[in-house]
């Protein structure tokens, strides 16, 4: 291991200058064989190297087949990207020493030295502060996924490390992008799209530990390129990059040099340490690999490939500001992920309004399930309890603010609207006799107020959000406004009789 900033070097222009390109590894677990061999792909909770074959182990003799649907999906993807598909890529051998390639060298394509890889170019374009940024595409690659590497405790301070070689052999595409990023925050919404992207073609399960998994290649000032390593989430991209402009640019400004090197993003302790000093690209040898063939594409192959892609985010988006005469802004929250998309979609059969759900969907639903810690996947609302609990606001007989608590409660616990408000005795109350009773109590208890109110209409908001306090929100508020000015009318009448004698 080699220090990051061992050297001195001159430097006392602001630094401003901060470059970040990614490289998106996409597991393809649309697949139910591995990319070379018929191992099964569903390697996940599974004893330790139980799911391994002689060919995904690479043992002598063993020859791999490509597996075309890997192609396919690949293929698919490099379209969605606006990517253009090589007709003819090839395989190489990248070689380097770790114990997690059981072979001594992982099977990938390569962009130079004759090597093509499964597309080239594309770009993803998404609003940020109401302008348009481009993401250039460098490449798309299909490769081998390694083994999986167990560390006791920190991998910097691990007495030994175990390997499980279930994962050698799935499919990996790595997606890279040019360096065209400036901050973390457009990485993060790059790849939130990249996400639905990926999601509404079906290629991968995004919900799957290590589906997507992602590098960072960043360099700040005159700094030389580092590469983060271990990413295991989108979310965790923004902490990694933003830690890590920090580091760079307290260095450039102590006069240290920044060297190429690879860094390891702990996401316990949210840093990066130096892992290795990176690789250049002669130190992998690459060379084709002997045992596959070319792969060859046809135009007729890609414009099959076309015929079959589902809906992507962009259309969906157009359509539902066409169709359903909602807000550009909802319609890309609402297709920023393909769950809410097709919950939206769903709950809008239910005839309770397009605007509606995707109001309660791009609010109160998101922050409970943030609040709650929910993943997607966990979520036992459906569709038809949302559409029915604003059905009974509709109705009147629960308020828009017990709606809230409601839809907490659903989320929470899967249970139908009625039940919870069965249950939390949360039902409007529209008796008048009832009513009037939270009205004397708050005029009992508030005559500064009724004084105000009898002389100041806006006043008396202020007396129906008292009864409504007294009633958990449950009393109709058209109801106890009415009551609450046929009382202060009373009043009054009252008071002009006593100045009148």
């Amino acid at each position: 291991m080699t220090s990051s900033a061992t050297r001195k070097t001159e430097f006392s222009e602001p630094i401003s200058d901060v470059k970040i390109g990614l490289e998106i590894h996409v597991q393809l677990t649309a697949l139910t064989t591995k990319l070379f061999c018929g191992c099964p792909t569903d390697y996940r909770g599974m004893p330790p190297n139980s799911v391994c074959c002689p060919i995904c182990l690479g043992l002598p003799g063993t020859l791999p087949v490509t597996n075309k649907r890997a192609i396919e999906l690949a293929m698919m993807v490099s379209l969605a990207l606006n990517s253009n598909i090589s007709r003819n890529s090839s395989f190489y051998r990248k070689n380097y020493f770790y114990i997690d390639l059981p072979k001594d060298f992982q099977i990938s394509q390569y962009d130079k030295a004759g090597g093509v890889p499964i597309a080239i170019g594309g770009h993803v374009d998404f609003e940020m502060n109401h302008q348009k940024k481009v993401i250039r595409i460098r490449r798309l690659q299909l490769e081998e996924d390694p083994g999986r590497l167990k560390h006791i405790g920190m991998i910097d301070k691990s007495p030994y490390t175990l390997v499980d070689y279930n994962r050698s052999g799935i499919t990996l595409l790595e997606i890279v992008t040019e360096p065209d990023f400036s901050t973390p925050e457009e990485a993060r919404i790059f790849l939130r799209k990249l996400r639905s992207i990926l999601e509404h073609l079906g290629v991968t399960d995004v919900n799957l530990q290590g589906s997507l998994r992602c590098d960072a290649n960043i360099s700040v000032g005159d700094g030389r390129r580092v590469e983060i390593k271990n990413i295991s989430s989108f979310k965790e991209v923004k902490r990694a990059l933003n830690y890590e402009i920090i580091r760079q640019k307290q260095a450039l400004r102590r006069g240290e040099f920044i060297a190429q090197e690879t860094r390891h993003w702990d996401e316990d302790r949210r840093i990066t340490f130096t892992l290795r000093t990176k690789e250049e690209e002669h130190d992998y040898r690459y060379f084709r690999e002997p045992d596959l063939p070319i792969i060859e594409i046809s135009d007729e192959w890609i414009k099959k490939i076309k015929t079959t892609m589902p809906e992507l985010p962009d259309a969906r988006k157009e359509r539902f500001r066409r169709d359903y005469q909602i807000p550009v802004y909802d319609a890309e929250v609402l297709t920023s992920e393909k769950y809410l998309a097709d919950f939206f979609e769903t709950c809008i059969t239910y005839d309770v309004g397009a605007k509606k759900v995707s109001n309660w969907l791009m609010s109160d639903f998101l922050r409970f399930v943030n609040e709650l810690d929910l993943e997607f996947t966990e979520i036992l609302l459906t569709p038809e309890d949302l559409a029915n609990m604003i059905r009974l606001i509709d109705q009147e007989l629960i308020s828009g603010k017990i709606g809230k608590t409601v839809l907490r409660e659903m989320l929470a616990t899967g249970k139908t609207p009625q039940t919870i408000i069965e249950e939390l005795g949360l039902k409007k109350i529209d008796n008048t006799s009832i009513i009037s009773d939270k009205v004397k109590e708050v005029f009992e208890e508030y005559p500064d107020a009724v004084r105000d109110a009898m002389t100041n209409k806006n006043a008396i908001r202020y007396l129906v959000g008292q009864v409504m306090a007294k009633t958990r929100g449950r009393a109709d508020p058209v109801l106890t406004n009415e009551i609450i000015e046929l009382k202060l009318e009373e009043l009054k009448s009252k008071n002009t009789q006593f100045d009148e004698n």
